[in-house]
């Protein structure tokens, strides 16, 4: 079967993952985020109990 010759298909797979690792990766790193994320102190809020009108 001509699928499992891994012949072709080993050399496009290194390829591919040479061209991904060392040009892609680096410029997509390279972006910096546009809105960073900030520490925010996390917020307490008050709640009050419902009244119920049957109990």
């Amino acid at each position: 079967m001509p699928q499992l010759n891994p012949n072709p298909w080993f050399f496009i797979m290194v390829l591919s993952w040479f061209t991904y690792s060392m040009i892609i990766q680096p410029k997509v790193l390279a972006f910096v985020s546009t809105n960073p994320p900030a520490r925010k102190e996390p917020t307490t809020s008050t709640t009050t109990p419902w009244n119920w009108p049957w109990t």
